[in-house]
């Protein structure tokens, strides 16, 4: 392996931005000379180029004096761990007989700092300049890590038929075959992701999120996917978003790992608990996010990570590297440094380096080996290549077996030969990974539904609790400020019945108000637009949400019930005028009698001015009428009840009770007590 690094101070293409200074490039080449390890001799070798982003570049004002220069400064762990998944990869393809017999993968490695290294790294691939005298011809190149850089590198490699296979660039603008006609990927397009997103959206009723991004190629490409697939479903998304002051208990943080790493390291000095966090694939199983400070902010986080993979003999062949394996890279020396705080250099100040620490006693993204994810896809990436160049070298009767055309010896391939037989490319590796793609030369996708579960001591468990739609049964869920069930997040909860709802213009569509319905109306669904006018004769119970079920037969019961009653007072007091002369009715106190059939009768056609829809008026006339008129019949029956009590009394010997309750005493009681609920009535 042979590791360039780039001379610090270079300035070309100042053009790409920080954005665009992001990770790796690696570049597959066919040498058709017998490169490789010196033990090991091929009659033909293909060689890998690779140029990571191990290091930060940092640019030097010269105060408009000179050219500003830079210099690289903080070196990234997660690219040296992608850059020796490769190698790893390639010896392992290089000991299988069959995929490439008589053929070997050999590789080149650049370190790229600075965006304009890493295109120029591409560049330099596409060119085959070799400082060694090598001569290359490049069939084929992997990477970006970043959409952006992808980007960037595909415009100079379309036009050239030379096929491109990123390993981390999701951003699902690159599955357009007309920009992109080269451009594959072995990790899934943020499309699928993105739809994943809003069903979940859609399982738990999460219809108001806030959504955290930032101004990069795959930030606000997903951003904007995302608000359109959430308009489909009537979900809402706050772009415009502060974290504190919103109403929205889910906040999606769409946005790339350094960026995110930046934004969290801001947000400790707030206090901010109590949120749903959402993650995108780029941070969502980054566990060195978590910390002590971040228990109460990130406790029960959730996203769509790449699917975890095993990768057998990787995790012994990261942590056995030692600078011994690359004497001459000044790269991995200066990485080890930083690795365990030492120096190769002598130095009163740190401690001399001896080259044979162990890997296994310091932590970072490189020697996380608990669980493989982004290096599947490294993994993945690197057999395509093999793959494709085995079905290209393929030869059965003269022709070749995937395309039908003449077969092409080792001699005669070419970078438009390998895009064709990419596209045809459906293999499984040694790991069980599945790799084909689509016509926008996708892969296929898969995720696994992550929580973070936090401990006391600030470190997490990442735990799988689904896959892309729905989540595990008998799975234990930790959601967000601790709660024990699953956050509600709406802008406005659903009108309820008995009110409408109303959109307001100047807030968005989930943030609707809510209004009473008027008197005389209801509405008996929830969200519903309108209010329904009820029936002259019906009117609304209390929360006007429906009309009593009794109140529709009332006016006809009370009616029947009213008329029965008034036809038999009156055949009553009929029966009684005809036979008034006799014994039974006189002795029966015919007034009396009389006078409470007439306020029965009363009493029947009070409860007929009980139909119809009350007012104020009617309600006061309807009761005092009917208290009145039930006084006087009750009074009538007291009348009469108090004369037999007499009429018992009165037949013992000597008793003169009756003349203390004549006629004249009947008529007054009844009078009475008729008068004073005419008072109370009136009151």
């Amino acid at each position: 392996m042979a590791f360039r690094a780039t001379l610090p101070g270079s300035n070309m293409m100042k053009w790409f931005g920080p954005a665009q200074q992001r990770l790796s490039v690696l570049s597959f080449t066919l040498i058709q000379d017998n490169v490789g390890k010196p033990n090991m001799q091929f009659d033909w070798a293909d060689r890998v180029y690779g140029v990571f982003k191990r290091s930060t570049r940092k640019l030097k004002d010269n105060g408009y004096q000179a050219l500003p220069n830079s210099y690289c400064t903080r070196w990234n762990t997660r690219e040296l761990k992608f850059a020796r998944t490769v190698i790893f990869t390639v010896e392992e393809i290089n000991r299988d007989t069959e995929l490439l017999p008589g053929v070997s993968l050999g590789y080149r490695l650049f370190n790229g700092c600075g965006s304009e290294n890493l295109v120029q790294a591409a560049v330099e691939a596409v060119n085959g300049d070799d400082s060694k005298g090598c001569r290359s011809h490049i069939q084929a190149l992997l990477g970006h890590s970043s959409s952006g850089v992808s980007e960037d590198i595909n415009s100079i490699l379309s036009p050239l038929s030379i096929p491109q296979v990123s390993h981390l660039s999701t951003c699902a603008c690159l599955s357009d075959r007309r920009r992109y006609p080269s451009f594959f990927r072995t990790v899934p397009s943020d499309h699928f992701q993105i739809i994943g997103i809003v069903q979940l959206m859609k399982y738990f009723d999460w219809r108001w999120f806030g959504i955290i991004y930032a101004n990069s190629l795959y930030s606000e490409q997903g951003t904007a996917h995302l608000i359109k697939e959430a308009k489909k479903r009537a979900y809402v998304l706050n772009t415009h978003y502060t974290i504190r002051a919103s109403s929205s208990n889910v906040v999606l943080l769409f946005m790339s790992l350094s960026l995110t790493k930046s934004l969290l390291s801001k947000m400790d000095r707030y206090k901010i608990t109590g949120k749903q966090w959402l993650g995108s694939e780029a941070w969502i199983t980054q566990v060195d996010l978590a910390s002590v400070k971040r228990k109460n902010v990130l406790q029960g986080a959730m996203g769509f990570a790449l699917p975890q993979s095993s990768i057998p003999g990787l995790a012994e062949f990261l942590l056995n590297f030692k600078p011994a394996d690359e004497p001459e890279s000044a790269i991995v020396k200066a990485m080890w440094e930083m690795f365990f705080d030492c120096t190769f250099s002598s130095s009163n100040i740190s401690t001399m380096c001896t080259g044979t620490e162990d890997l296994r006693t310091v932590s970072n993204d490189y020697t996380d080996v608990t669980q493989f994810r982004a290096e599947n896809n490294v993994y993945k990436a690197v057999y395509l290549v093999a793959y494709a160049l085995h079905a290209l070298l393929q030869c059965k009767n003269g022709s070749n077996p995937t395309t039908g055309k003449p077969c092409v010896n080792k001699n005669e391939v070419e970078p438009k030969l390998v895009l064709e037989h990419i596209k045809y490319v459906n293999f499984t590796t040694q790991n069980g990974a599945k790799v084909f793609f689509d016509e926008n030369g996708d892969s296929v996708a898969q995720y696994e539904l992550v929580n973070w579960q936090m401990k006391e001591d600030g470190s997490v468990d990442i735990v799988n609790i689904g896959g892309k739609v729905q989540t595990k049964k008998n799975t234990t869920i930790v959601w967000g400020g601790n709660k024990n069930k699953v956050v509600r997040s709406v802008c406005r909860e659903p009108c309820p019945p008995g009110t409408r709802k109303a959109m307001n213009k100047l807030k968005p569509v989930c943030c609707f108000d809510c209004f009473e319905c008027p008197e005389g109306t209801i509405s008996n669904e929830t969200n519903s637009p309108d209010c329904l006018i009820c029936p002259p004769e019906f009117w609304p119970n209390e929360n006007k949400d429906k009309i009593p079920v009794l109140q529709r037969n009332h006016g006809a019961l009370l009616t029947g019930f009213g008329c029965v009653g008034v036809f038999l007072s009156l055949l009553t007091s009929v029966i009684f005028l005809t036979h008034k002369e006799t014994p039974i009715v006189r002795a029966n106190n015919s007034e009396l009698s009389f006078l409470l059939l007439f306020s029965l009768t009363l009493c029947f056609l009070c409860s007929l001015t009980f139909i119809g829809r009350p007012s104020q008026w009617s309600c006061m006339l309807r009761h005092t009428a009917f208290g009145i008129t039930f006084v006087l019949c009750i009074s009538c029956v007291l009348g009469k009840t108090i004369v037999v009590l007499m009429a018992f009394r009165a037949t013992l010997p000597g008793s003169n009770m009756m003349k203390w309750f004549g006629p004249a005493q009947q008529r007054l009681s009844v009078l009475s007590f008729t008068l004073i609920q005419l008072f109370d009535g009136l009151k």
